[in-house]
């Protein structure tokens, strides 16, 4: 644990002589699930130089089949838009087909424990972090915009603002595929896990929140009706939300043009929130 964080360090302290975000690799043991997990970890570069003020964190999860280094590896500029708004980037590794979720089939999969409890009570304790909703939203895309919505609904305590980009809301709907079945059993059988387990049957969550909420799908994307059904559903319960729709398919064209938009929404919403100090807001 001390060689982890030792080593961390000495990439924080080197990167007081560059002008982009630090990008490392942070390792976090999971005890849920009794494993080391990936991460990576972005700091503004004004995190060395304000040492006195705190930053809010930006949770960035990929999609199925990928990992932890996803976003980094295929948008760099991540780096940019991690020192243009001083937030903290975390791209927690998702297990290649998690969801995110702790799987009542099978417990070796417990990712939403995993993130929601143990990644962030990390990140709050060994990083100078907004430690409330306030100062924390998560996104992703594809799986992981399902997991960004299904992680702020279940946990309004954690997050106070949540994206989707491509996300897929009524698992029912690709039940044979990305590796669905092996989280949350087989159809008819356990019909429950499917549907307490997909964000479309999780608005009830939403009637007395305030939870922040931005979502969006390419409309040649095979998820496009997904998203249509989630936002008429918001839009009959009086759920206010942000919803775009621009000509795009599921792929990191569209995602990567995306994220953009996103990190500006979240500034807003730390901006309204008051997260950031005079000292450190726009430092540079």
């Amino acid at each position: 644990e001390m060689k982890k964080i030792f080593i961390l360090w000495i990439c924080l302290l080197s990167t007081c002589y560059c002008f982009s975000a630090c990008v490392d690799t942070l390792v976090v043991h999971s005890s849920v699930m009794n494993k080391d997990v990936k991460n990576v970890v972005m700091l503004p570069d004004n995190y060395f130089g304000k040492k006195k003020c705190s930053f809010p964190v930006l949770y960035l999860l990929h999609g199925a089949g990928g990992c932890y280094a996803d976003w980094i590896r295929k948008v760099p500029e991540l780096q940019n838009y991690s020192d243009m708004y001083n937030i903290i980037v975390v791209c927690p590794d998702g297990g290649g087909s998690s969801w995110y979720l702790d799987s009542p089939v099978d417990s070796s999969y417990s990712y939403e424990t995993y993130i929601s409890k143990e990644l962030v009570f990390y990140v709050d304790k060994h990083f100078r972090t907004v430690k409330n909703p306030k100062g924390r939203v998560i996104t992703g895309n594809s799986m992981g915009g399902h997991g960004a919505f299904y992680l702020a609904f279940k946990h309004q305590d954690i997050w106070g603002a949540a994206g989707s980009i491509s996300g897929l809301f009524d698992l029912r709907s690709f039940c044979g595929e990305y590796d669905l079945s092996k989280r949350l059993g087989f159809i008819p059988q356990d019909s429950v896990n499917w549907r307490k387990n997909s964000v479309i049957h999780m608005l009830h969550l939403l009637k007395i929140s305030k939870l922040r909420i931005l979502f969006e799908c390419g409309h040649s994307d095979d998820f496009y009706l997904s998203n249509k059904k989630l936002h008429l559903a918001l839009l009959k319960l009086k759920i206010p939300h942000d919803y775009i729709v621009r000509e795009g398919n599921h792929d990191w064209e569209y995602w990567r043009n995306a994220i953009a938009y996103q990190f500006l929404y979240f500034y807003n919403f730390f901006s309204i929130e008051k997260v950031y100090s005079k000292e450190c807001d726009k430092c540079k």
